[in-house]
């Protein structure tokens, strides 16, 4: 018997027990061995994440595509993991040590501070795993990964090894993001863009051969810069070519304030005359641009900060090269200043000698580590790098050959352009949680790559007997003793960017580098869902280490949903206090109603502007879900067994059988088309108004009346059309379908694993294959489809009769609203013209229609009444006599009023979004709420005319 009362927190625990006790979710069932696979690899989550929107919505998406594909019989794989998170996690730690006033990391050591992190993640770590569960993720769960298991583990040795055989990796000084207080390269996703208020410094640099002087403007070029701190590396000046105002400078030199150093003229398109002075110095070892900018013109680089951000001049041959004599007294002054301190001080020390001409204030963009919170330094090291140019190529050709596609299209052309200008993959970090790098050195710097520590000492040593650096029996004595190699041959300390073993997620996770029965079944993947921001540093390295390593698309289809916003459309921010936890919806609310609002609002391409009413309102719906199939519990409304929909005698009954065969294909093909939105919208039309607002309440007089066919008949299809019902909803809302199927529908298995109403075709292989079975003689008999049945039920007669009562009262019902009709004044109808069609049904309904309506009469004429307001339905006149009920000239009155006011409201709205001074400044979420206050006006205004047009027409 079904509870009274919905209450989603009750239902949602006992359901996953029951999934998860029956294995509900396992791939390779044996019910489904011979079964077409259905593969998805979830992003993995940080392990020290916690449920955030952006996980609620990527996942609901997966978790319908999931549940959808396993109930049209498919063998489902959709393989959990979570990713190791080298800084998030070496972070958790290490606060957690701070707090305990434990010994640091550096005390601990390496092997104790990774067995303190091992430990951790088996206390911690399952939290965002229990979190996906509440939700409702119907993964694998028997098959979840850790980027840092044993076979993944594995796996990242081998590629590592394999590229750098290949040449596509290798070590280089380049700039990376340095974090100086976390001491580690960063990846751009881990940057991000602060506003700040600065300055913006115009420095002189002296031209060489002139006499300095702050009053002569053509002894010197003024540069602008707002990092004054770096200029100690400065080794050039940059000015566009076509910049007349330094045409004649370009080639020669400057000199350096306060170091002297000679330094030259360049003409380079990176600089911009429309910009500060136009002209702007070069450092290569502390700016990307100015990096490409050396790079191009053959400018040194200088570093002149450490690893902790600050100056770094005393020793540092690289800055003391070439310097005229005295010039290094300024290396002792600033040695070791932090580099803001720094900056003060060097801006006094230009002042001091007329080096500076204007400081302005200037806001600007200033990038900053995710994690620590501190301005990120470019930085010239050396690192690990993937050839990501020559790995990208065959990645490129895959996405405009088709191989894979991208929904919506339109992220396709994003993909080109990061793909196109790639740069070389920086994947080594300095940390000590993650994948250590398989790379050895001697002690001569040479480096030896391997699978094992065992093989990479074999190949070293080897080399150094060879090079006679060491006699045979010292080879021997330090192959054998680890102690006696110690310090002759080490390890590489760092780590590999964590995005290196995600690239291998889709091949990784079914068991390669072994030839696994899973990497056969289940690569290539179908589809990946995934947001926008990891296109180029997740989806494109998958694309490129999966074509490299297993010679195919890792997925034929990408998915890429939209953000997910406040209900103003600004993005959620902790710093904004915006910022709505999936947790407390889910406790309040149910996850059911969050993951339908999640999928209603997943438009193709729009941001997803989440308000709680949204989910308040899908809450309701699920309530009024539970409550229709209390109904039909209570008026013992059951499906037996072998029964046909197709055979239903009376109208009403064949209309429902028809609009869910309609709704069944519509909900069909816009999951296939990753239209989730669409879907959704289908189904919950189908429940509330067709199902609960109009089958239900039509079906109520023969349910309340005398017993016989008409009843018995009508109470099985109620029950028929509530379980095809809990089907088509069930990808959305997991948790209240599996309860009511058990409990009110009895049927036996869960619904999880039950068909959809509507079989997919078969795939072209499928009918080669029963082809291949059948005489040759190029005819396949329907028996042989069954597997195959898509059987589209429709009944246009019982549509246009039913069709024709719900139209008529929804335009009536309209009207009376319109004209604020109290509900206990009863009107006339009159059907003017009628064809005999509808002469013949109207008596049939006639009931019906006075009850739905409030009609105190229906009769037929040739034409409308005088006076009469006239409905047009299905193309025939439907009329109202409103005289003496409706104030005519009262309500002409009203709804040129409310015009004024829908006019007003347009007009204000154009104003602004006219003003480009507003359409630039204002926040993007101002702008978007100001067109939608627009077109709800025109809207209103438009339902408001068709008000008045009917008006001028009955008076």
């Amino acid at each position: 018997m079904i509870e009274k009362n919905y209450q989603p927190a009750d239902i949602e625990a006992r359901m996953s027990l029951v999934w998860e006790d029956s294995r509900a979710f396992k791939a390779g069932r044996p019910d489904r061995r011979d079964a077409s696979p259905f593969t998805i690899v979830i992003p993995p989550p940080n392990v020290t994440g916690s449920l955030h929107m952006g996980h609620a919505l990527n996942n609901t998406l997966q978790d319908i595509l999931c549940r959808f594909e396993r109930m049209r019989g498919r063998d489902v794989l959709w393989q959990p993991g979570t990713d190791h998170a080298g800084i998030a996690t070496q972070m958790v730690v290490e606060r957690q040590l701070m707090e305990r006033q434990q010994p640091s990391r550096r005390e601990m050591g390496r092997e104790k501070f990774l067995e303190r992190v091992w430990q951790w993640k088996a206390e911690s770590g399952d939290t965002i795993i229990n979190q996906l569960k509440r939700l409702g993720a119907s993964c694998d769960w028997s098959r979840e990964r850790f980027t840092m298991d044993e076979g993944l583990s594995r796996a990242v040795v081998k590629v590592f090894v394999e590229l750098h055989r290949d040449g596509l990796i290798y070590k280089d000084k380049r700039l990376v993001n340095w974090d100086p207080k976390l001491l580690t390269a960063i990846s751009d996703l881990e940057v991000q863009q602060v506003e700040v208020k600065g300055s913006l410094w115009y420095l002189r640099y002296p031209i060489e051969g002139k006499t300095f002087s702050p009053d002569d403007p053509a002894s010197f070029i003024v540069v602008a810069t707002t990092r004054p701190e770096t200029m100690l590396g400065d080794t050039g000046v940059a000015v566009h070519p076509d910049d007349e105002r330094y045409r004649k400078l370009v080639g020669k030199h400057v000199i350096l304030p306060l170091v002297g150093r000679k330094i030259p003229i360049v003409a380079d398109e990176y600089s911009d005359p429309e910009k500060g002075s136009g002209a702007v110095k070069v450092t290569p070892a502390h700016d990307f641009n100015d990096f490409d900018v050396g790079k191009r013109h053959g400018l040194r680089q200088i570093s002149v900060l450490d690893r902790e951000g600050r100056l770094d001049l005393v020793g540092n041959e690289d800055y003391l090269h070439a310097l005229p004599e005295g010039a290094a007294q300024f290396a002792e002054e600033f040695q070791g200043a932090e580099r803001f301190a720094a900056r003060k001080r060097i801006v006094e020390r230009l002042q001091d000698f007329g080096f500076v001409e204007r400081i302005e204030p200037h806001t600007h963009m200033v990038p900053h580590g995710d994690r620590s919170g501190v301005v990120i330094e470019p930085y010239l090291t050396d690192q690990w790098y993937v050839d990501a140019k020559t790995l990208a190529r065959p990645a490129i050709a895959a996405v405009r050959s088709g191989e894979t596609t991208f929904v919506p299209k339109n992220w396709e052309k994003t993909y080109f352009d990061w793909m196109e200008n790639i740069q070389p993959w920086c994947i080594s970090r300095q940390l000590w949680w993650g994948h250590q790098i398989p790379a050895w050195y001697g002690p001569d710097g040479k480096v030896f790559v391997a699978e094992t520590e065992e093989e990479a000492v074999s190949h070293a040593l080897g080399y150094y007997v060879e090079q006679e650096v060491i006699t045979e029996e010292q080879g021997r004595e330090m192959a054998l003793d680890r102690g006696k190699r110690e310090g002759f041959i080490t390890r590489d300390e760092d780590v590999l960017d964590t995005w290196f073993s995600s690239a291998l997620w889709p091949f990784s996770t079914l068991g390669w580098p072994d030839d696994t029965p899973e990497v056969k079944r289940h690569y290539p993947t179908d589809v990946l869902v995934t947001g926008f921001d990891i296109i180029f540093f997740w989806v494109a390295r998958m694309m490129m280490m999966g074509l490299h390593f297993m010679k195919e698309v890792p997925f034929s289809t990408v998915y890429i949903h939209a953000l997910v916003r406040d209900e103003k459309g600004a993005k959620m921010s902790k710093s904004k206090g915006n910022v709505i936890d999936p947790l407390n919806l889910i406790d309040e609310y149910g996850a059911d109603a969050l993951r339908f609002t999640l999928a209603a609002m997943a438009a193709q391409g729009r941001d997803i502007k989440l308000a709680t009413s949204r989910v308040e309102g899908y809450r309701n719906f699920a309530t009024k879900l539970w409550n229709a199939c209390r109904f039909a519990e209570m008026n013992n409304c059951a499906v037996p067994e072998n029964f046909e929909p197709a055979k239903a005698k009376e109208t009403l009954n064949r209309w429902i059988a028809h609009e869910t065969a309609h709704t069944a294909r519509e909900v069909s093909e816009a999951i296939e088309a990753y239209r989730f939105n669409d879907a959704a919208s289908a189904i919950y039309r189908f429940v509330w108004n067709v199902y609960c607002d109009w089958y239900v309440e039509l079906a109520k007089p023969v349910l309340l009346g005398e017993d016989g066919p008409a009843r018995a008949e009508t109470r099985t299809m109620v029950a028929w059309a509530r379980d095809e019902i809990l089907k088509l909803l069930h990808p959305f809302m997991p948790f209240i379908t599996e309860e009511l199927w058990e409990v009110t529908a009895k049927r036996e298995g869960l619904l999880a694993l039950a068909s959809w109403p509507l079989k997919p075709e078969p795939t072209a292989e499928q009918l080669a294959m029963i082809a291949a079975a059948m005489p040759n003689d190029g005819f396949i008999a329907p028996v042989v489809l069954p597997m195959f049945d898509h059987s589209d039920f429709s009944d246009p007669a019982a549509e246009a009769e039913i069709g024709w009562v719900i139209d008529l009262v929804t335009a009536i019902r309209s009207v009376r609203a319109e004209m604020n009709i109290p509900p206990a004044t009863l009107t006339a109808l009159v059907l003017a013209g009628a064809a005999a069609e509808t002469k013949a049904r109207a008596p049939r309904w006639t009931d019906v229609i006075k009850r739905m309506a409030r009609l105190s009469d229906i009769s037929f004429a040739e034409r409308a009444p005088d006076g009469a307001v006239q409905l047009l339905v299905r193309g025939e006149v439907a009329a109202l006599p409103l005289k003496g009920v409706v104030d005519f000239a009262a309500e002409h009155a009203r709804l040129d009023k409310e015009i004024g006011k829908a006019d007003a409201d347009i007009k204000r709205a154009e104003a602004k979004l006219a003003n480009e001074k507003f359409v630039a400044n204002a926040a993007e979420e101002v702008v978007e709420e100001e067109r939608e206050k627009r077109e709800a006006a025109m809207a209103r205004k438009a339902k408001l005319l068709e008000a008045l047009e009917r008006l001028k027409q009955a008076g």
